[in-house]
C-alpha cells in the first residue's frame, strides 16, 4: 500500500492531489487543511472521479492519525495572496509559512509520522530546514522541491532556444529556490554537447537565458495568480523516486554539510529520501555564487525561533 498525505490543498496540495488520484500513485491518500470546508470539497470532488478511473485511492481529511504509517508527506501550504505586489520576492511568504511550521510540525511529530517528508512551502530551503528541525525528522527524510523546478524552467528556455526537447538539455541550476539561485553552466549539456561552446557558436546570450528561467514563475504567476503543474508534478516525481527506490540524481533542496544549511544541489533520492547529496566538480565562480546562495539561506533561518512541542 502507498499511502500519502497532503497538508495544504490550496492550488498546489489540490494539484498534487488530483495528479496522484488519476496517475493511480496513491492507495491511500490524507487532505488536511484549515479550512475543512475545502478539505471536503477536495475529497468528495476526486471520489466522484474514481467510477471513471481505473484505480481507486481511499481519500480521507484531516486525520493526523493517518500519518503515523504514511509513506510520504507533503506540505504545500501558503498564503499565495503575499505575492500578489511581492516584485518576484518569495519571502514574501515568510512570515505566513513560518507560523504554519510552528502550528503543523508538533503535530506531524506527536503522530509518530516516520516516513520521507517533501516541502513544497517558500521560501522553500529555509522553511525545509526549518521543518526538519520542528519534526526531528532524520535530515535525509526531508527535502524540498528546491531548484529542481527551477532547473526544469532552464531546460525549457534552453530547449527553446537551441529547438531541441527540454528534456534533451542536461545540467543543473543550484542554490536558493529565489533570486539568488544560478544556472551553473559548465554542467549544462546540449544534446551532449556542453552549452557554452554552443552558445558562443550561436551567438546567444547565456546571462539572458538564465534571466528568463529565473523569471518563469513570475511569467505564470502574473497571468493567473499562482503555479501550480509544474511544482506538483516536481513534487509527485520526488516522491515516485522514493517509493520506487529510483535512486534519482536530481537537484533538490537538501542539507548541506559544507554550507550547514538546506540548498538546492544534486542528490541521489531513493526509498530513504535523500539517500547520498552530490557535489559537483564546478567552476571557482559558480561554488562562489552557491556559498553565497546558501550562506544567505542560513542567515535566514538563524532568525527563526524554536518550535514548541506538544505535550
Amino acid at each position: 500500500m502507498r499511502k500519502y498525505a497532503i497538508i495544504g490543498v490550496g492550488h498546489v496540495g489540490a494539484t498534487v492531489a488530483y495528479t496522484l488520484v488519476c496517475q493511480g500513485i496513491a492507495d491511500e491518500l490524507t487532505l488536511i487543511d484549515k479550512n475543512e470546508k475545502k478539505a471536503r470539497a477536495e475529497q468528495l470532488d476526486l471520489q466522484d472521479s474514481q467510477a471513471r478511473l481505473d484505480s481507486h485511492t481511499t481519500i480521507r481529511i484531516n486525520d493526523y492519525s493517518q500519518l503515523a504509517d504514511t509513506d510520504i508527506l507533503f506540505v504545500t501550504s501558503g498564503n499565495i495572496h503575499a505575492l500578489d505586489h511581492a516584485s518576484g520576492n518569495r519571502w514574501a511568504e515568510f512570515e505566513y509559512t513560518r507560523e504554519i511550521v510552528q502550528d503543523i510540525a508538533p503535530k506531524i511529530k506527536a503522530s509518530g509520522f516516520n516516513g520521507v517528508l517533501i516541502d513544497v512551502m517558500n521560501p522553500c530551503d529555509c522553511i525545509t530546514y526549518y521543518l526538519q528541525q520542528a519534526t526531528g525528522l532524520p535530515e535525509n527524510r526531508v527535502l524540498g522541491t528546491g531548484t529542481f523546478l527551477d532547473t526544469a524552467r532552464m531546460q525549457k528556455v534552453v530547449g527553446e532556444n537551441f529547438n531541441v526537447d527540454a528534456k534533451n538539455v542536461t545540467g543543473y541550476t543550484l542554490g536558493e529556490h529565489g533570486e539568488s539561485q544560478f544556472v551553473a553552466w559548465s554542467t549544462v549539456s546540449v544534446n551532449g554537447l556542453p552549452i557554452e561552446q554552443l552558445a558562443e557558436e550561436q551567438n546567444l546570450d547565456l546571462e539572458d537565458l538564465e534571466s528568463q528561467a529565473r523569471g518563469g514563475g513570475w511569467a505564470v504567476h502574473s497571468g493567473k495568480g499562482y503555479t501550480s503543474y509544474a511544482i506538483a508534478t516536481c513534487a509527485v516525481k520526488l516522491s515516485r523516486a522514493v517509493l520506487d527506490d529510483a535512486n534519482l540524481a536530481c537537484p533538490c533542496s537538501c542539507y548541506s554539510d559544507k554550507y550547514n544549511t538546506y540548498v538546492g544541489h544534486p542528490a541521489i533520492i531513493g526509498k530513504d529520501g535523500v539517500v547520498e547529496a552530490l557535489r559537483l566538480p564546478i567552476t571557482d565562480e559558480e561554488e562562489q555564487k552557491l556559498a553565497q546562495s546558501a550562506g544567505f539561506i542560513r542567515e535566514k533561518f538563524e532568525t527563526l525561533p524554536a518550535v514548541k512541542q506538544e505535550v
